[in-house]
């Protein structure tokens, strides 16, 4: 405990799924928690929560796709404390049926982008002059998806979004890096949330089991665990890494379910 501790965080899209996962992870290692989002009424619950835990945090609204939203929660969190630590860029259309690309009309695509690569760029490039502020630098996290590992049948403008993260976490890292300002990013897998399990067949489940190399698929406190670590002065030496966490299921063969299901090594 107290690994964040005194730390100013601003989690973004933190009043439902991962975000609050990360959020109360943050808070319990002593962070003060910026909770932002859409739904006021949603995040100041997620702030009472915390706050009955012990902890500290605060809701700002924001929309990701609006820049002077962005810009209106990071100005208003220095003038509140005096100083940002992490900012974790967790908001994002999480749209995973928005099709192939000869579906996908320029309006789908855009709003995709906007949300999912803008607002993650536009709140990077606005936080920056914040954390150099501090003796330390400072940390920005963001979270990816395995959607940019490779090809696949759909969510087409997502995964070319979340592709676009990987890229904008390795250039920010190497540009700001001098500056004690550390960018990383955590792709994850498939992750079960309270908001989301209604809405995941459990056909759905059942093929990712089959290719995760453990026995479940994640939960929010999966990618909290790393975000903490990420936003803790224990990575100082670690930075521009794009890292999965998604129960090992990007790290092996096409094959290996199948081959798993017919009980046998090889072919």
């Amino acid at each position: 405990m107290g690994r964040l501790q005194d730390k100013v965080a601003i989690i973004t899209g933190s009043t439902s799924g991962i975000g609050v996962g990360i959020a109360k992870l943050y808070a319990a290692e002593g962070a003060k928690v910026v909770i932002c989002g859409r739904r006021a009424e949603k995040g100041q619950g997620i702030v009472d929560e915390i706050v009955a835990a012990g902890g500290e945090g605060s809701f700002h609204a924001m929309d990701i796709t609006d820049t002077a939203s962005i810009e209106a929660l990071i100005a208003d969190t220095y003038e509140k404390y005096g100083r940002i630590d992490v900012l974790v860029n967790n908001a994002a259309n999480v749209a995973l049926k928005d099709g192939r690309v000869d579906e996908l009309t320029v309006d789908m695509w855009d709003a995709i982008f906007n949300s999912d690569l803008r607002g993650t760029f536009w709140a990077t490039k606005t936080v920056l002059p914040y954390l150099a502020k501090n003796e330390k630098g400072g940390s920005i996290v963001n979270i990816g998806s395995m959607a940019s590992c490779g090809g696949d049948l759909g969510s087409t403008a997502y995964a070319c979004a979340k592709a676009g993260v990987d890229m904008l976490t390795k250039y920010t890292a190497q540009q700001y890096g001098k500056q004690n300002i550390r960018v990383n990013c955590i792709r994850p897998g498939l992750i079960v949330t309270p908001d989301n399990e209604a809405k995941v067949p459990q056909a759905l489940k059942d093929i990712f089991l089959g290719s995760i190399m453990v026995n479940r698929w994640g939960c929010p406190n999966d990618i909290g665990h790393l975000a903490v670590y990420f936003g803790s002065d224990e990575s100082e030496y670690v930075t521009g890494q794009i890292i999965n966490v998604d129960g090992g299921m990007n790290s092996h063969a096409p094959t290996v379910a199948q081959f798993r299901a017919m009980g046998s090594r090889t072919w």
